[in-house]
């Protein structure tokens, strides 16, 4: 009977500890899902977002928030401090020196003890390193061991303007390939050139790097290079010639790509010439940088019979086609470029 009685109580002890555990399981799920989103998150996500396919915040999401677009750097070796980052300090076995400290505009770090630290422009690796230096160099730590990591990043910026989809400030925090700058802006329009500016810093006397960039071609280039927080993009609109006279869609029009159009090509774009045309009195005129001005005679006739090769037109030149013989002995050059100045530019589909 005894034996009967302890086997009893011993079951009932074991379902009342699995009852326990159960209510235990419970509670903490009904406390995590009553918990803010952010609190669920990790503390890297709380700083920075969740970083999308290619380590950047999806544009939609940035938009949400209120904010420009992040590129967070592949690779954290390359990130450099600049003032106004935060940064948590962790000194090996010493309490009273790890916390938190906000690098001030001029770029230094107030460590107690050490006075004012210029961490501006190095990596994290750089900051520690010079952070034991200090401490064992003013007799503060023998041997110190320091690690550090940033806890928040000052809001830094490449502009991006011009020849772009989106025109905007794309937020980033350590250099960062011009592919990926230009297309958190929506990648390059139709009419953009075959050019990309690049001013780096906010001296904007300093001559701006010129990079050669087109959307038809693998940039292997173009790959290597990098902007940096501060820098300003500029994606100019390529050249325009002017074909006017007797065409079907007088007006100005975007050398697009390469920059690489012929006269033929530019009759096209236009429509091509109307049934009163003087398809044999073409005339291109060129206005040089230095003020003169070139008149080239054409024959459509001899272009479409492939007796004379077309001629390779510039930006802003200009295709005149007279509408009679008479008429075209009477057209000045003053008059065609006036002509074209207040030409509006056709976008072709």
């Amino acid at each position: 009977m005894d034996t009967m009685c302890r086997a009893i109580m011993a079951r009932n002890r074991v379902a009342l500890r699995h009852g326990l555990l159960l209510l235990l399981v419970v509670a903490v799920q009904s406390a995590m899902m009553t918990l803010p989103g952010r609190a669920q998150s990790s503390t890297a996500q709380m700083q920075l977002g969740a970083p999308g396919p290619a380590g950047s915040i999806g544009k939609s999401g940035a938009a949400n928030a209120g904010v420009a677009p992040v590129i967070l750097p592949k690779d954290f070796s390359e990130l450099r401090i600049v003032p106004g980052d935060l940064l948590s300090v962790n000194v090996y076995d010493v309490q009273e020196l790890s916390n938190s400290y906000r690098v001030d505009p001029a770029g230094n770090l107030a460590l107690p003890l050490c006075g004012k630290v210029q961490v501006r422009g190095l990596t994290l690796a750089e900051v520690a390193r010079l952070l034991e230096a200090t401490l064992e160099k003013d007799q503060v730590l023998v041997h110190p061991q320091v690690t550090v990591d940033v806890l928040q990043y000052a809001g830094q910026y490449v502009t991006v303007n011009g020849e772009v989809a989106d025109p905007t400030r794309v937020e980033v925090i350590a250099p960062t390939m011009l592919s990926e700058v230009l297309a958190q802006a929506g990648g390059l329009t139709a009419a953009a050139g075959s050019h990309i500016k690049i001013r780096h810093g906010a001296d904007e006397t300093a001559p701006a790097e010129d990079v050669p960039y087109l959307r038809s071609q693998s940039n292997d280039g173009a790959a290597s290079v990098l902007v940096r927080p501060g820098d300003s993009v500029f994606v100019p609109r390529a050249g325009i010639v002017y074909v006017l006279g007797a065409v079907f869609r007088p007006g100005g029009y975007v050398m697009q790509e390469d920059g690489k159009l012929n006269v033929a090509q530019a009759l096209a774009l236009s429509g091509g010439t109307v049934l009163q045309a003087n398809t044999g009195g073409l005339r291109v005129i060129r206005r040089n940088p230095d003020g003169t001005v070139l008149d080239f005679p054409l024959s459509y006739d001899a272009i479409a019979k492939g007796t004379q090769t077309p001629l390779l037109l510039q930006a802003q030149d200009i295709v005149y086609v007279p509408m009679s013989k008479f008429k075209a002995s009477f057209t000045t050059i003053s008059g065609i470029i006036s002509s074209a100045t207040s030409a509006t530019i056709v976008t072709v589909h």
